[in-house]
Formats: C-alpha cells, structure tokens, sequence
C-alpha cells in the first residue's frame, strides 16, 4: 500500500511525464514543418516514450492499491526558433524530468517505501541515458554550425537514435 505522500508525489510524475509526452509532441510537430523529417521521426518515437513512462506509472500505483490520477496539463510551447534552441530546451527538460525523480526516490527512502524506491532504479537509469543522448546531440549540433550540408547530414542521422535504443 503506498502512503498519501507517495502517491500524490507519483500522480505529480504522472502528469510531468505526460507534458513530457507533449512536449516531444509539439517539437516533432514544429520540425516536421520545417522540413526536418528526420528530427521529427525522432520526436515521434520520444513521444511514444514518454507516454509509455506515464503508463508505467499508473499501473504501478493502481497495482499499489493506490488511484492514478489523470490531470489537465500545461501545454507545451509549440515555436522554437531554430533546432538548436529546441534540442537546448529538450536537455534543459530533461534535466528537470531528473531531478524530479531524484526528489521522488527522496521521498521513497524517507518513507521507508522500498518497494517504489526499487520501481522508480528504472526512471534514474533512463533520466540518466535521456540526458546523455541529448548532450550527444547538442555537441553535433554544434559541431554543424551553420553549414547547411550538416544539418542535412543531422536530420537524416538523428534516425539512429531511434533504432539504437535498447
């Protein structure tokens, strides 16, 4: 059984990794406009992703006789100027997704609840590859620059990413 602090901390998760979900939505929408195909398929799949941390959360909680609650959300932003300001406030996103984990995972050890303290080893793992991937990316960005040829070459890689996760 989860206790009330627990809980409501992991339906708060609920709707980050939701947004989260939204918000790789909106930036696969936007490049997909700009003609960036490759960098929306990516977006896609990070969508799905995330949609799929959310639903792994409340199964968790109904499963711990608890209620997963399904919240209204913040709606993403859906312009970015350029791609790099996009991957920069993807990174930034996910440092945030990260330290709300860590806050969670806090809270599971104060609460003695060791059983969703074990659950949530599976989001710090993969807060930790989220972040990394999104470092990886900038750093080519910004080797690309300004050359218009690189950034060709980016948005047909960047499927790579998709294909490679394990």
């Amino acid at each position: 059984m989860l206790s009330t602090k627990i809980e409501k901390s992991l339906n708060n998760q609920i709707k980050i990794e939701a947004e989260s979900s939204q918000i790789y939505l909106a930036m696969a929408s936007w490049a997909e406009v700009q003609g960036l195909s490759g960098v929306a398929t990516f977006m896609y799949v990070q969508s799905d992703e995330e949609r799929d941390h959310e639903l792994k959360l409340v199964r968790y909680i109904n499963e711990r006789g608890g209620h997963a609650k399904i919240s209204a959300l913040v709606a993403p932003s859906i312009e970015f100027g350029s791609f790099k300001e996009m991957f920069k406030t993807l990174l930034e996103h996910e440092i945030f997704v990260s330290q709300s984990i860590n806050k969670l995972v806090d809270i599971t050890l104060k609460e003695k609840d060791y059983a969703t303290h074990n659950f949530l080893q599976w989001y710090v793992a993969e807060q930790i590859e989220e972040e990394a991937q999104a470092r990886t990316i900038l750093d080519k960005i910004n080797l690309i620059g300004n050359d218009k040829g690189g950034l060709y070459l980016f948005d047909n890689d960047i499927k790579q990413f998709t294909t490679n996760k394990p």
